[in-house]
């Protein structure tokens, strides 16, 4: 019966997971630490003392959403084993995910829509 669990488990390619090595985990996670460090000091230094100008909401906040979706992609491709996976899954995985972030800015937009034209609602 174990025989048969090792042959299904390499049929669905789960042994090409063992290109993820102990080096391998520790340069994602000294990636995963420097971009936490960058947002920390662009929080805690930069922002607040104004090195960004007029601009300093619209240009902290795209920095940090870069920032975070950048995270989430060494999340997701290496912790999670997207990475290994099929180019099918993880196309359907990526394009149900910009689908949901679409759907989620529209219902946003239509919000502030609703709110800013329609007062007593």
């Amino acid at each position: 019966m174990s025989e048969h669990n090792i042959h299904t488990s390499e049929e669905h390619g789960h042994g090409e997971h063992g290109d993820m090595s102990k080096g391998r985990i520790w340069k994602v996670f000294f990636i995963l630490l420097f971009i936490t460090v960058i947002e920390f000091i662009i929080a805690l230094w930069i922002k607040p003392a104004g090195y960004f100008g007029d601009h300093a909401l619209l240009i902290g906040n795209t920095l940090y959403i870069a920032l975070t979706l950048l995270k989430a992609y060494y999340i997701v491709a290496y912790f999670m084993h997207l990475k290994f996976e099929k180019l099918g899954l993880q196309l359907s995985l990526s394009v149900s995910f910009i689908f949901i972030i679409y759907f989620i800015v529209l219902m946003l937009i239509e919000g502030g829509y609703l709110h800013e034209h329609m007062p007593n609602i």
